[in-house]
């Protein structure tokens, strides 16, 4: 036992703290965001752990969505994959599940996300460079030959396109004899945060919305094991916002896409618990772990009280994590090894349900055979070996995670005001609010990184002058473009012309009433119709969107 009977004494560490020597460096989070050098009880009287905290499983929901969390069942591993032909996707998908993948996730090409077939002029150059070329459902049945699509769960990253490629889906499971009422997956299907970050839109707002809200009435009456949409703030942490942004604008979109389904007529409870959110997994570790508990607590908080919302399964905010793509480096990439288990750990440990870890070589082409199988071994090691998934929330009542956690809901909460102050998400990213706020942010940042105020290893310190790439990359050739051209080409050849016709011809009437839209799209689909004749159909009903210049 200590000779030294002194009682800890929090004035006297203040004061020798204040005069002691500090690293000349920012001490600030990724974000921007001052950190304190230390958080105590002194800074924690206000704060209440049953009101603020709870228990797993019990609103609002701090500590996770699931009473046992991970010692029930680990989260999802869904590795993000697609690249050149469906049947170059399809070997990769048997190849992953052999390794223990436990879900799939489809990253379409360029042309698909903007709704284009792989022969538009327009796709030259891009089909299967950054996923997996799909025109018809020719392609869809071959990206999923071999694996039975009613005992699998499917996430797809699309959005302005988004109902017809899962009417291409849903066509395709058909084709297999699944039961559509069984089919278990997610659609991104998240339109504003186009808008706002990515830009891979294809119509204005209005009728976009509309889109959004025939899926989720399609899905909540036909596929009720389905999540409609997938809320994304993965995309906008990745054109350079905050992780407050990223929370406000994510939680903001979906406040939206609930409210336009309630206006159609749904009932809350009917459809708000097959609503999902996807969150990036930035370096910041504690902040993002903050970020994620934050986010289920407003969600939470919103849904039950703002929404009227009755079942406590509506409350619940389930999401999909993946490893932040920006921060990784072209440069020393065995390096990304490291960022991707790091902040892995990070969505982990903030109650992820599912899980992307990116793969080291992704600055530089489409992940390899071999990087992807790092990346997937990455979480299989989290799971197995580090003993993270053992204990619930393990850093729980640390005082300064509930304090972060605490004021990223506050100013999450001052967004709110400032989006609603200027009528709603829509007339906001109309006026360009959000882009400017994300635009503001990454300009900080990009001048911390060029005045060495934040480092990156490899990139503005600790760099090797004589560095050479010895990672083996992943190269799509023109015969990769060249083979899907071809068929799509036997698509168009072998389908009845007249039947196109007419399916093309009911869905040209639909769209200009106010049908829903999907029974439409899978009827098309089942013709063989392709991704571009059906968006031509609704650019010519609904317009297409340009941007105003906010800068």
């Amino acid at each position: 036992m200590s000779s030294n009977s002194e009682k800890p004494d929090y004035k006297r560490w203040q004061q020798e703290f204040d005069v002691a020597k500090k690293r000349d460096t920012l001490f600030t989070t990724v974000s921007g965001a001052e950190v304190p050098a230390m958080v105590t009880q002194h800074d924690m009287r206000d704060w209440n752990a049953e009101d603020q905290l709870a228990y797993p499983g019990q609103y609002p929901y701090t500590r996770g969505v699931h009473t046992s969390m991970y010692r029930g069942r680990l989260w999802t591993m869904r590795m993000f994959s697609g690249f050149a032909t469906p049947e170059d996707t399809n070997a990769r998908y048997k190849y992953l599940a052999e390794k223990g993948q436990t879900g799939f996730s489809v990253a379409f090409d360029l042309p698909t996300l903007m709704g284009r077939d792989s022969d538009d002029p327009w796709s030259e150059g891009e089909v299967g460079k950054c996923g997996v070329a799909v025109c018809s459902l020719r392609d869809m049945e071959v990206l999923f030959d071999g694996l039975e699509m009613e005992k699998i769960s499917t996430s797809m990253t699309i959005n302005s396109p988004a109902a017809i490629v899962w009417a291409f889906y849903i066509a395709a499971a058909e084709k297999q004899g699944a039961d559509r009422r069984k089919l278990r997956g997610t659609l991104q299907n998240d339109i504003l945060k186009e808008y706002i970050a990515q830009k891979e839109y294809i119509f204005p707002p209005a009728p976009s919305m509309r889109l959004e809200v025939d899926t989720i009435e399609f899905g909540t009456n036909e596929l009720p094991e389905w999540n409609t949409i997938s809320i994304s703030g993965y995309h906008i942490r990745e054109a350079g916002s905050t992780a407050v942004q990223e929370l406000a604008f994510t939680l903001s979109d979906g406040f939206a896409y609930v409210e336009a389904a309630i206006e159609r007529g749904l009932d809350v409870d009917a459809f708000a618990p097959r609503l999902s959110h996807f969150f990036n997994a930035h370096l910041d570790f504690f902040e993002e772990i903050a970020k994620y508990r934050a986010a289920r607590r407003i969600w939470a908080k919103r849904m039950r009280y703002k929404y009227g919302a009755k079942n406590p399964r509506s409350w619940l905010m389930r999401f999909h994590t993946q490893t932040a793509g920006c921060s990784l480096t072209a440069q020393q990439p065995e390096n990304n090894i490291v960022r991707t288990a790091i902040q892995a750990l990070s969505g982990v440990l903030g109650g992820t349900q599912s899980l992307h870890t990116n793969s080291m070589d992704e600055t530089l082409a489409l992940p390899s055979e071999k990087a992807a199988k790092i990346a997937l071994r990455t979480q299989q090691i989290i799971a197995s070996e580090t003993g993270v998934s053992n204990v619930i929330d393990p850093l729980g009542g640390s005082y300064y995670l509930e304090q972060l956690t605490d004021r990223m809901e506050a100013e999450a909460e001052e967004y709110f005001e400032q989006i609603d102050e200027l009528g709603g998400v829509i007339p906001a990213l109309e006026s360009g609010f959000q882009q400017r706020e994300i635009a503001r942010a990454a300009y900080r940042y990009q001048m911390e990184l060029e005045s060495k105020g934040r480092i990156i290893v490899g990139v503005n310190d600790y760099i090797d002058a004589d560095e050479t790439i010895e990672i083996p990359i992943l190269k799509i050739t023109p015969e990769d473009s060249k083979r899907q051209i071809d068929n799509l080409k036997e698509v168009k050849r072998k389908r009845d012309p007249k039947e196109v016709k007419l399916k093309l011809e009911n869905l040209a009437s639909a769209a200009r009433s106010d049908e829903n839209l999907m029974p439409f799209f899978i009827d098309c689909a089942h013709a063989y119709v392709t991704l571009g004749e059906m968006i031509n159909v609704l650019k010519d009903a609904f317009g297409e969107y340009r941007e105003a210049a906010f800068f």
